[in-house]
């Protein structure tokens, strides 16, 4: 099963976008994550919606930061591109009169649950000022290539 790499790939983005001088172009973004300008200008619209990035059409247009980096959290993000599915897991409802089916997902549905309201939480403890610091932290350690 192929995994949701939008919430990644846009913290990924975002992070460079707050390093680059100038707008950056929905090619440079799509060159930088090796996708199409389409996707990245699709994906990005989720963002600008929310107003945690403006986009300028023309020459010299392209993408910018509305927000600084500690007013975005993973959460923020994580919505803004479309609160994809956290878990590859579900339930199973081949046999729904079964009672051990039942059971089974009571267990697993609450669990889930449970493990996707810590993670949400945690989502909205982090800024990407947090993520630019540990990136600093790491840059400096020499751990990390300079951005495109």
């Amino acid at each position: 099963m192929r995994r949701d790499s939008r919430l990644s790939r846009m913290l990924h983005v975002l992070l460079h976008m707050n390093r680059h001088e100038g707008p950056a172009t929905s090619e440079e973004i799509a060159d930088m994550l090796g996708t199409n300008p389409v996707v990245v200008r699709r994906t990005m619209a989720g963002l600008r919606e929310r107003g945690y990035v403006r986009s300028e059409k023309g020459h010299g247009g392209g993408w910018t930061l509305a927000q600084p980096l500690d007013a975005i959290t993973l959460l923020d993000v994580y919505r803004a591109v479309g609160e994809p599915p956290l878990f590859a897991l579900g339930t199973s409802e081949d046999n729904p009169d079964c009672l051990v089916e039942k059971a089974v997902n009571a267990a697993l549905g609450d669990a889930m649950e449970q493990a996707e309201a810590l993670l949400l939480a945690r989502f909205g403890d982090v800024t990407l000022a947090d993520l630019a610091r540990t990136f600093a932290r790491r840059r400096g350690a020499g751990a990390c290539p300079p951005s495109r």
